[in-house]
């Protein structure tokens, strides 16, 4: 009973659901529930729904964790990846969007890493003088001299 008003007061975005939540929607295999949080939760929710969605392993969630690769949250787009690739979408154009996003994850990932390890060097790169700061100093310099 507690978790059908849990339920009511997510479809009327009053709540968000716990993570305890999903877990018993889970093992009472309330699928339409997970869906629903992926569909409307906010970006915990959803991260937890596409896991969620991903451990039940039912084929009939797979259209909407096609939608959620598409998330603006990252790891919620991996999330739904990785929930495809554990129901086991054996379609080819399913497969084909697998491996182009894993592929596009890995290449942004090894790009921050590649960051991160040029973060501390100093490249001699000459770098133009601003006019404005030249001439600012430059007034600057005048002034210092006594008129004659």
């Amino acid at each position: 009973m507690l978790q059908r008003i849990k339920y009511i007061l997510l479809k009327l975005k009053l709540i968000q659901p716990s993570e305890r939540d999903i877990r018993i929607w889970i093992l009472t295999e309330r699928v339409k529930r997970i869906e629903y949080a992926l569909e409307h939760g906010n970006y915990k929710t959803r991260k937890l729904a596409a896991e969620a969605l991903g451990e039940t392993g039912y084929k009939s969630s797979i259209p909407i964790l096609f939608r959620a690769i598409n998330d603006k949250v990252h790891n919620v787009s991996v999330a739904a990846l990785n929930a495809l690739e554990a129901i086991g979408c054996n379609d080819e154009l399913g497969t084909a969007i697998i491996k182009k996003r894993f592929n596009w994850v890995k290449d942004k990932r090894e790009k921050k890493a590649k960051l991160e390890a040029n973060k501390g060097k100093k490249y001699k790169i000459y770098r133009w003088e601003r006019a404005s700061k030249k001439s600012f100093d430059r007034v600057k310099e005048q002034l210092k001299r006594p008129m004659r």
